[in-house]
């Protein structure tokens, strides 16, 4: 994994609220968990969002235009739709049936660039609900972006793209991340 996406997601840990760990890191010394009433199953409740998460909020500074709502594209109200909680000491996503419903599907995703690399030509980004506002920062929480792999590399842009490909619902990755999209192509 190059140095570029761990910087990314490094940033990803930090805007999180969580400074020094990863979403789906161990974290420290947890306190031992009461029995969910609800469940009954012993579940540790939802983690309450914590600064910085969420689905990202369009600065209404930003020079460039929020995404345009379109018909053919996977919304980010759908995939924004998920809560976390505790399981093994790690922090972890509980998605809605809707997003479940996604995974390894073709889907298409409409989103702003968050170059992982140099170049103008990218095959590895993240795509994210908000345009970036900092350079150093991240717009959003995992909920709001996907790691994005390309067939052929896509041209950079500050405006919104739209890419299609293989939709992956993640259950563990290593570095926090929520969703992946594989083979992915741009579309105009």
């Amino acid at each position: 994994m190059n140095h570029f996406f761990r910087g990314a997601l490094l940033l990803l840990a930090c805007s999180s609220g969580l400074a020094g760990a990863q979403l789906s890191s161990p974290l420290g010394t947890a306190p031992a968990s009461k029995p969910s009433s609800e469940s009954g199953s012993g579940a540790t409740p939802p983690v309450p969002h914590v600064a910085g998460q969420g689905p990202g909020v369009h600065s209404p500074l930003s020079p460039f235009a929020p995404l345009a709502a379109r018909a053919d594209v996977v919304a980010w109200s759908v995939l924004t739709d998920i809560k976390t909680q505790i399981q093994n000491r790690r922090i972890v996503p509980v998605y809605t049936p809707a997003v479940a419903a996604l995974n390894q599907k073709t889907q298409r995703l409409q989103g702003f660039m968050v170059p992982l690399g140099p170049g103008e030509q990218q095959r590895h980004f993240l795509l994210a609900s908000v345009p970036p506002t900092c350079a150093f920062c991240t717009p959003g929480g995992p909920e709001s972006m996907v790691e994005v792999r390309t067939r052929e590399p896509v041209k950079y842009s500050l405006n919104a793209v739209v890419v299609e490909g293989k939709f992956h619902v993640l259950q563990n990755d290593p570095y926090g991340l929520y969703y992946r999209i594989t083979e992915a192509v741009g579309v105009k």
